[in-house]
């Protein structure tokens, strides 16, 4: 099929490998015709996984890789010396064309070690940020960066709300993304010396719609389309939204078989509020894409269930059909 999607998917990578990682990957190409799988792994491991699920799909393939990066291992030394693991493997297969995306809920840091050090940040681009959709009670917002670069410059702050918009606009359909900045308050002039550096170089963008600083607490407002920050305080905040997700969950959940009464009610309510809950799973938004390189990368959660590399695998395609790393190289070029 001319326009086949294809996906390299770390099946060594994250807790519940490879169980659920094939399994997820299996579900993906079930929903999706125009997708195809390249499960990277110890292939007697993949194979056994494979066959537990009944897979008899065409377009699912095992390319064989026989080391696994640990989460605690030095990336940098892991990424050099460990040339056949699964996220060497399957990154190497986006640098070669042979793939379109790598999907791995691995080491981060070796995911983004291997993401600059081997697919390659496009030209001009300084930093590859990681950038996660997060639920808001309108839909959802893109924060980025959210774990990549703990170091950021008001530079690089300016060129992730770049990406972040073309990302939000030609992956998600929203027109003309509000990008704003997290800050301490509202006020221009208040905030850390990279926020007080980055938010006039905002103002100064033409082709941003900036509309200025964000306190945390609007976020899940949906006070912005594009949350930028850097990846100490985006990591914070990401952390701090699943941990709050999971906790309401477990509330709710918990309340509702308090009584015979809030038993009933909950029968009354129950597809109103599945819908609800449903939105606040991480799961369900699939992984962060390491954006800002020639390939594209997404980092899942370690403890991915298959929904969640499901959900990763197919964001791949919309990503691939609207060209997103083309369009990001083509928009850094244009604002040297």
């Amino acid at each position: 099929m001319e326009n086949m999607t294809i996906v390299a998917v770390d099946a060594m990578g994250g807790d519940n490998a490879p169980a659920e990682i094939v399994k997820g990957a299996v579900d993906a190409v079930k929903e999706k015709a125009n997708l195809k799988v390249l499960l990277v792994g110890r292939e007697e491991a993949v194979k056994k996984e494979l066959e537990a699920c009944g897979n008899s799909l065409e377009r699912i393939e095992i390319v064989p890789a026989s080391q696994v990066i640990e989460t605690g291992e030095p990336p940098v030394a892991a990424i050099r010396g460990k040339k056949d693991s699964s996220i060497v493997v399957g990154m190497k297969l986006v640098k070669k064309g042979e793939a379109d995306a790598f999907v791995s809920a691995g080491s981060s840091g070796a995911i983004l070690v291997g993401g600059t050090t081997i697919v390659g940040r496009i030209k001009g681009v300084e930093r590859a940020p990681l950038a996660p959709l997060i639920p808001t009670r309108d839909g959802v917002s893109l924060l980025i960066d959210c774990g990549a670069n703990v170091d950021a410059r008001s530079s690089h702050l300016v060129q992730f709300a770049r990406m972040g918009s073309i990302y939000m606009e030609h992956v998600m359909g929203v027109s003309k993304p509000r990008v704003g900045i997290v800050n301490i308050g509202v006020e221009e002039e208040k905030g850390n010396a990279l926020v007080k550096e980055t938010y006039p170089l905002l103002k100064e963008c033409e082709d941003i719609n900036f509309i200025g600083s964000i306190e945390a607490r609007e976020i899940p407002n949906g006070a912005a389309d594009v949350i930028v920050t850097e990846a100490f305080v985006g990591n914070v905040i990401l952390k701090l939204y699943e941990g709050v997700g999971a906790t309401l969950i477990s509330k709710v959940k918990q309340g509702m078989m308090t009584t015979l009464r809030s038993k009933i009610g909950a029968l009354l309510v129950k597809p109103a509020l599945k819908s609800t809950l449903k939105s606040f799973d991480a799961s369900e938004y699939g992984g962060a894409p390491l954006l800002g390189l020639k390939g594209l990368v997404v980092k899942c959660h370690g403890s991915s269930k298959s929904s969640e590399v499901k959900n990763s695998i197919i964001q791949c395609i919309s990503f691939k059909e609207q060209n997103i790393s083309e369009r990001i190289g083509k928009n850094i070029i244009s604002s040297k």
